[in-house]
């Protein structure tokens, strides 16, 4: 029989710059060896001084990369940290009125200095989680997740192990970190002033000391490699305007057969032949294309599939459009 055990302490006081939080949460606990000490981010931040007066609009572009999408006055951006998040992750709530709280700098590195000082004060070989809660694409509410990780295995590799029924697992990577984070939100609860939980029973996910893991950050999906880089709106928008600096997200250039395959999806009056003008790397590409097609459309959908429209001929049965891949 295997099992968890999630506790939060009660009474932790309010924590400013000036508290010293591991002190406190070593107080309110009894941390023993392979203990995982979940502390929320809104705790970390308030303990690094990045609350400050404001609203979440003055802070919001210093905290984002770019916008991924808008829906009225939601905005979901790719914040500093290279988080997915509504509003940069800035958040309002648990704070005097009037004031906003920042994400840490850096979370991993908060991660691993309250680790340190929490060891310096029980001796235990423990790993410390920093928690935000985020919203997930086609699912609606919130749960917490990892976004800070020191001393812990946030993520468990089972490609190229086999299944009690002998099938090959290829692409199996639970993310234990977020797991853990949803675990002790449960405890911790979002009104009940407890934002430190101690998770028991996953002692086999904890690295010795000394070893801080790779952090949370090793679970964020390189820009460009995830396949919802834009909303829906977004990317329409993006793509038509193709500007150079939001091509990364739309991905790695696609092979031409793929690109003319989009092509003819929206362009559905006539054929479409090609040719390479390299036969080893396809530098450029030289389409033909039946009918009347529309240029900004065209360049839209190279655009979209990573590549640049580089001319384009009308001839008396179509266009000729070159077009050339390019290196987000």
């Amino acid at each position: 029989m295997t099992g968890l055990e999630v506790t939060a302490p009660d009474g932790l006081p309010e924590i400013t710059a000036e508290s010293d939080l591991a002190a406190l949460i070593a107080a309110s606990t009894d941390l023993v060896d392979g203990d995982i000490v979940v502390v929320t981010s809104k705790v970390i931040s308030k303990a690094e001084g990045r609350v400050r007066a404001g609203g979440r609009d003055d802070a919001l572009a210093e905290e984002t990369l770019r916008v991924v999408a808008r829906r009225g006055a939601t905005v979901i951006v790719r914040n500093r940290l290279g988080l997915t998040m509504a509003a940069a992750g800035i958040d309002a709530s648990n704070v005097e009125a009037g004031s906003i709280a920042l994400l840490p700098l850096d979370p991993d590195a908060s991660a691993r200095a309250l680790r340190t000082r929490l060891h310096e004060l029980t001796g235990a070989v423990l790993a410390v989680l920093v928690t935000d809660t985020a919203g997930r694409a086609w699912r609606e509410g919130q749960t917490d997740i990892a976004i800070g990780a020191a001393g812990l295995r946030v993520a468990e590799d089972f490609a190229g192990r086999v299944d009690a029924y002998g099938n090959d697992l290829v692409v199996t990577l639970p993310a234990v970190a977020d797991e853990i984070a949803g675990a002790a939100d449960l405890v911790q609860g979002k009104l009940g002033a407890r934002p430190v939980a101690v998770v028991r029973g996953r002692a086999d996910l904890v690295l010795p000391t000394g070893e801080d893991g790779p952090g949370a950050t090793s679970l964020i999906r390189p820009d460009g490699a995830d396949l919802f880089g834009y909303g829906a709106r977004e990317a329409v928008i993006r793509a038509l305007a193709g500007t150079e600096a939001d091509q990364l997200p739309f991905g790695e250039p696609v092979d031409p057969s793929s690109l003319i395959e989009a092509i003819g999806r929206v362009h559905l009056s006539g054929w479409i032949s090609a040719a390479l003008t390299d036969d080893d790397e396809p530098t450029s590409l030289d389409l033909e294309i039946a009918g009347i097609p529309d240029e900004r459309v065209v360049a839209a959908v190279c655009f979209a599939h990573g590549w640049r429209l580089a001319n384009w001929q009308h001839g008396e049965s179509g266009v000729v459009a070159r077009v050339s891949p390019t290196t987000p």
